[in-house]
């Protein structure tokens, strides 16, 4: 038996408060208490980003990556302090050692995997892969502390 969990858009959308066009996760799977989980971003060509970056040519901006593994870890740090942290704000307070090395496309099932590092109260420290069919296409070190709005 696993102790991992699996959280769909419905639980997702209740355990943090991003919304539409900037809610970047759609499913978070095995999920380890207080440690790491797999966030899964199904990219489509309908996003409002693609129109301009980059007509033609549709790549998923880098920044947008990191938020999407940001959000995934914001699920293991509310699943972590349970429900009285539901909906409150996270917010970056480093980003470090980010690295793109695979463009993210339209079509592209992206897998955002964290895991944390350090963890001080409402202060958490995790590293991040964005892997697209098992192949790195971006990483980072960030660290984030959850507060009220």
């Amino acid at each position: 038996m696993s102790d991992e969990k699996t959280y769909d858009i419905s639980r997702i959308m209740q355990m943090i408060p991003h919304r539409y066009p900037f809610l970047l996760i759609d499913r978070v799977e095995k999920v380890i208490a207080s440690e790491s989980a797999v966030g899964i971003k199904n990219v489509t060509a309908n996003e409002p980003h693609f129109p301009g970056h980059f007509p033609g040519h549709p790549v998923m901006p880098g920044v947008l990556i990191i938020e999407a593994m940001a959000q995934t870890a914001a699920i293991v740090v509310v699943d972590a302090m349970g429900t009285d942290v539901e909906g409150k704000l996270v917010y970056f307070m480093a980003v470090d050692n980010a690295k793109f090395r695979k463009p993210v496309t339209p079509g592209d099932r992206l897998e955002l995997h964290v895991v944390k590092k350090q963890n001080r109260g409402a202060v958490w420290k995790f590293e991040g892969q964005a892997k697209v069919d098992g192949t790195v296409a971006a990483e980072a070190t960030f660290t984030a502390m959850i507060r009220d709005a």
